[in-house]
This record gives C-alpha cells, structure tokens and sequence, in this order.
C-alpha cells in the first residue's frame, strides 16, 4: 500500500486550534468535502457513528478516526497536525495532535482493513511522529506520510 494512494495532498492540514471532538469532525467533514467532494453531514456522521461504538485515539497523542460510507470507490485520506493537541478520550488519556481519518466505501472489506493497518504502523513508528510534530506545512508533513510508502504492505 502506497501513502499517495490514500492521502490526497490537498487533505493535509496544519490546525491551529481544534477545542473539541466535534470540531475536529467538523473540519474534518469541511476538507472531505473540499477535496473528495464528499457530504460533510455524511461524512461527520458517519465518523461520530463509528466513535460511538469506541475511541479511534490508539495512543501516543494519535488519533485515527474513520468510517465507512456510501458513494466513494476507494480508501480516502485526511491528515491533520494539531497546534494544540486536544482531549480525544484515547486509550491511554493522552490527548492527540496527530489525526488520520480515513473513508472507506461501504463495501470495502480488506482494502479499508489494510488501510487501517498501514496507517497504525506508519503513526506507532516514532521517528516519523517526531517529524510530523516538528513540522506545521502540510507539504512538507505529507512529504514525511509519503517517505513511508517503503514499509511493508498490509
């Protein structure tokens, strides 16, 4: 699996200042509409849905949200760095300031699995996190996601 494959460039975000879960979706929705032209309604919804059932944040001041939905043909990326990091309600109570939402067609079965897989190894790697908290622009953060695209595929 390739970073350039499920991250559009346009969908890298440095934010400076997210003050809820909520927000974050919001903005979130904003650039999934922006660049993937998806519903923003759809899109936060569907994110909110999936957190109900557990939190996304896996720890280490990461977070990776995402949920399945209709009209989309493949896996869609959005990264976010936060300024501040924020209260996520993650595993380990660390609040987040590295966020990767994806999008998955509703029928995408293992492509959104090995999604979910890449992008979990690629954000518990330390060095990259490291590099992406050192960086605010989005060129040079989807250079650091994109230097991954050596690592094994899921």
């Amino acid at each position: 699996m390739e970073m350039t494959s499920l991250l559009n460039p346009k969908a890298v975000r440095f934010i400076a200042s997210a003050t809820s879960k909520k927000r974050l979706f919001q903005s979130i929705g904003d650039v999934a509409r922006s660049v993937y032209d998806l519903d923003v309604e759809t899109a936060i919804s569907a994110l909110q849905e999936r957190e109900s059932l557990g939190p996304t944040g896996v720890g280490h001041g990461v977070a990776v949200p995402h949920a399945r939905i209709d009209g989309i043909d493949r896996v869609l990326g959005i990264f976010f760095r936060l300024e501040k990091p924020l209260d996520y309600g993650s595993v380990d109570k660390a609040p987040v300031d590295l966020v990767f939402a994806l999008f998955a067609p509703r029928d995408a079965g293992v492509d959104h699995l090995k999604a979910l897989a890449f992008i979990s190894r690629t954000l518990r790697n330390p060095r990259v996190c490291e590099k992406l908290r050192a960086n605010e622009d989005p060129a040079k953060i989807f250079a650091i996601l994109s230097a991954t695209e050596g690592s094994k595929a899921a």
